[in-house]
């Protein structure tokens, strides 16, 4: 038997820089009236019943710690620090690899631990088991992990010619360092319709993802074993946000949480967000948890051009904490190094997964997760409720609670974001994240109580940057 929970939220969400010296790690979420899904193994049958009111429900409470990562332990790839020097010298005799910027993402994510018990890049037989099942079948005992994303390099013919029939390569930064060594190498051809057809569900032009990363690569791929020569660091002020799956781990068990809910976002918090983060953890606690820690966890790598930038959303969410939306003392923020496909229900899992490796136990899920709008026709690209259901059924994610939600929005007669009442619909405004940035643009204040004014602020200032360089751009003028 095993309990299956997941929280669901609906998120529009920003970006935002971090005081280090202020910052103490939040999260917060909008739901309510949470359903929990108990699934039995021997019927094959689900049942639902409330979290509060059932005697049924009594949740084993066990260190967050403890709660076993894919494979039964967390990767870590990272050479230690007395065999860095000689694994750079032998790297020196290889042949070359370059990576792009995503490339060195998925290198940091690898590396820490996030894709567990991935080791590298994905070989063919992994990569074939990623693209059609979503999962992998381990040697070991032949059971199943959740894997959805291809976690993939590619390389171009002139690459490949150059690595001949080498065994190892050395795989190389965008500012020509040494990274890492992938060993016992296998090349294998890209095939990036397939790839992009599986992955995303369609092949329409204008996938970002695609453009960003897919269409431009080489039409090979190259899997093997990772050896990173040090930790991944990018310098920008925020490598201290940048915790690994065994570093939160640790965290969690300093602070002795029996349960951690984590919140991933790629957008600002508003107080609809964090009024469903701080119900969350009253509804856990409800449920018999005795300190519930909330983790944070906006997206740090690759998103597409009109998203917030990173360090305007974690300035933004560091706000959130200062001005109280949010208890530093409840909440842990990090970043999560991954890049950002917009894949809808495929990259769903990939999101839950990654958090189990670091140790959260429940997953906040919202409306339309990781979904994006049809890149040539005016609709949503996925159902917007495929990605909750897919969560509750996908292979490898039985240990992972899911806590669906209550909508919140901006009730006009209370003056302050609140979960929507169906008697009293008129009296409810929803603001999407469309409307939310509009605002921000045209320098119009949202409804007193949508965000925190410390968090607004931050996001007028970083439209405004944005218009006052726009008008600084030279003029371009065709003959």
């Amino acid at each position: 038997m095993s309990l299956t929970i997941k929280l669901q939220i609906t998120s529009s969400i920003s970006p935002f820089k971090l005081n280090p010296k202020t910052h103490k790690n939040p999260i917060i979420s909008h739901f309510s009236q949470i359903p929990i899904y108990h699934y039995n193994k021997l019927t094959n049958k689900a049942t639902t019943f409330s979290p509060i009111r059932s005697k049924k429900m009594k949740p084993h409470v066990t260190k967050s710690s403890l709660i076993e990562p894919d494979g039964g332990v967390v990767v870590d790839l990272i050479v230690p620090e007395d065999q860095r020097d000689l694994k750079a010298l032998e790297a020196e005799t290889m042949a070359k690899v370059r990576l792009t910027k995503i490339d060195l993402e998925w290198v940091h994510v690898i590396s820490e631990g996030w894709a567990s018990p991935l080791k590298g890049f994905m070989r063919e037989d992994e990569y074939l088991q990623s693209l059609h099942f979503n999962s992998l079948r381990l040697v070991d005992d032949g059971s199943v992990v959740n894997m959805s994303l291809p976690i993939v390099l590619a390389i171009d013919d002139e690459t490949k010619e150059r690595i001949g029939g080498a065994n190892d390569v050395a795989l190389v930064g965008p500012d020509l360092n040494t990274v890492a060594i992938l060993r016992s190498i296998e090349i294998y051809k890209h095939n990036k319709e397939e790839r992009i057809a599986r992955t995303w569900g369609t092949t329409a032009p204008g996938l970002p993802y695609v453009e960003e990363v897919i269409t431009p690569a080489g039409n090979w791929l190259i899997g093997g074993d990772l050896e990173v020569l040090s930790p991944i660091k990018y310098n920008d002020g925020l490598d201290g946000y940048r915790l690994s799956p065994k570093q939160l781990r640790e965290e969690f068990d300093r602070r002795e949480a029996d349960a951690v809910f984590a919140f991933q976002l790629r957008n600002p918090v508003h107080n609809g967000h964090a009024l469903l983060m701080n119900d969350t953890r009253k509804r856990l606690l409800d449920m018999g948890y005795k300190n519930p820690v909330l983790l944070l966890h906006p997206l740090g790598g690759y998103t597409k051009a009109d998203d917030v930038p990173l360090d305007v959303r974690m300035e933004q969410h560091s706000k959130v904490l200062e001005d109280g939306v949010l208890d530093p003392e409840t909440t842990i923020v990090s970043i999560f190094p991954s890049p950002m496909h917009y894949a809808g229900p495929t990259e769903v899992q990939w999101h839950a997964k990654a958090r189990i490796n670091a140790g959260a136990n429940f997953y906040i899920v919202g409306r339309d997760p990781a979904g994006m709008g049809h890149p040539t026709e005016k609709r949503d690209l996925y159902d917007p409720d495929h990605g909750k259901k897919v969560l509750s059924m996908a292979p490898g994610l039985e240990k992972l609670n899911i806590l669906p939600f209550r909508v919140a929005a901006y009730d006009t007669v209370a003056k302050k974001m609140a979960f929507f009442d169906p008697s009293r619909a008129k009296d409810f405004l929803f603001i999407s994240g469309t409307k939310m940035r509009t605002f921000a643009r045209t320098g119009e204040n949202p409804p007193n109580g949508f965000m925190c004014p410390g968090g607004w602020d931050v996001l007028v200032k970083y439209y405004a940057s944005l218009q006052a360089e726009e008008a600084a751009a030279p003029v371009v003028v065709s003959a």
